[in-house]
């Protein structure tokens, strides 16, 4: 049975005499706090709190912890991941979201680097090996819609991924939208793959074993990447990690529906973070270079680990591409992890099916690309 979660309370009457931008910085501070006891309720407290009421969709059980997550949001008017409509609000909202997670420290060793771009320097951040070994590399893309997260928003995702996966991670803080529209992002994302190529013996990792990956966003990006560097004859990645991507600018999906809102991630989210990483580039959103799934040809891409999400939007258009790289040849890992939203890779401090999952997902990487 399918049933939806609590209501938003009505809370116009409390707020209208407070200023927005200190209605936003209080609800964020009081989800914020809420959220850092989450990983500490039992098993049976959860379900109490949630009344019982599981919610389930296409066969789908959400996870306990992230259903009182997002009951937490709607109590304090919260409803997707963009403030406003203003970049810098929902920018400041993610970073005090994933830093208020807290959690123990992942100790690895960390440097910053500043890469050559095609418009400038462009920051990262090297995570070393444990043990400094020469291992593989991961060159990763944050997500957040192409226009919010940065290289702190996914520090702590880098780190269990360095730790966990015994490789070496390297994080791009690519040109955001909307001051920087597309390409610019992509571009930015292809010359740091072709650095860490170049370069990846003096990181201390082993030359040419170079993966690419990414969350939402950024699985679009490092897909992306994988196809430039195709079409380019240049080296490519050995293997692309795409969590919970978005693939196709046109897509009109079931998932896409069924998870409008109320999942983290909404359509309204998405639409304008494509409208604000789209617009004055003069890029039709069919062209490849934001919608991968419809480039011309899939043949001759490195193999790819996909995951998707049982409760999130884009959840219909990553199957769609991994089944599409599949019949082009691709060898391809799908994972579905159904009990989860999207964003839980983040949202890993919180304990629950999040944290097993991207355990897992991490586990699996690792093993990859052992193989390579």
């Amino acid at each position: 049975m399918t049933r939806s979660l609590p209501g938003t309370p009505d809370l116009q009457s409390e707020v209208t005499c407070v200023p927005m931008r200190w209605t936003r910085r209080i609800q964020s501070t009081v989800t914020g706090a809420g959220v850092k006891v989450i990983p500490w309720i039992p098993g049976p407290a959860k379900r109490l709190l949630t009344r019982g009421r599981s919610v389930v969709i296409d066969g789908n059980t959400l996870d306990p912890t992230l259903q009182l997550m997002l009951s937490g949001m709607r109590a304090v008017g919260l409803d997707g991941l963009v403030i406003d409509d203003d970049p810098d609000a929902s920018r400041a909202n993610m970073r005090e979201a994933m830093l208020g997670f807290g959690g123990p420290q992942i100790h690895v060793e960390v440097d910053e680097l500043t890469l050559p771009g095609p418009a400038g320097d462009i920051p990262a951040r090297h995570y070393r090996a444990p043990g400094g070994v020469a291992a593989p590399l991961l060159v990763f893309y944050h997500g957040g819609g192409w226009v919010i997260g940065d290289l702190d928003t996914h520090d702590a995702v880098c780190r269990l991924t360095c730790r966990d996966a015994g490789i070496h991670v390297l994080s791009i803080d690519y040109r955001l939208a909307p001051e920087h529209h597309a390409p610019a992002g992509i571009d930015d994302a292809f010359a740091a793959f072709t650095w860490a190529y170049e370069h990846a013996g003096e990181l201390g990792a082993v030359p040419g074993q170079i993966a690419v990956g990414g969350d939402s966003a950024g699985g679009n990006l490092a897909a992306v990447v994988c196809q430039l560097a195709k079409d380019s004859g240049g080296p490519a990645p050995v293997l692309q990690w795409l969590i919970y991507p978005r693939t196709d600018f046109t897509a009109q999906t079931r998932s896409l529906g069924l998870f409008a809102r109320g999942f983290l991630l909404t359509k309204r989210d998405i639409d304008w973070f494509q409208a604000n990483y789209l617009r004055g580039s003069g890029i039709d959103p069919t062209d490849p270079r934001v919608s991968p799934m419809r480039a011309e040809s899939l043949s001759g891409l490195p193999p790819a680990l996909i995951v998707v999400a049982g409760f999130d939007p884009l959840r219909d258009e990553g199957e769609q591409y991994a089944s599409a790289l599949r019949a082009a040849g691709t060898a391809v890992d799908l994972r579905c992890e159904g009990s989860l939203t999207h964003g839980f890779l983040n949202l890993f401090p919180l304990g629950g099916a999040s944290a097993t999952a991207t355990s897992e997902l991490i586990s699996a990487l690792r093993a990859h690309l052992s193989r390579v």
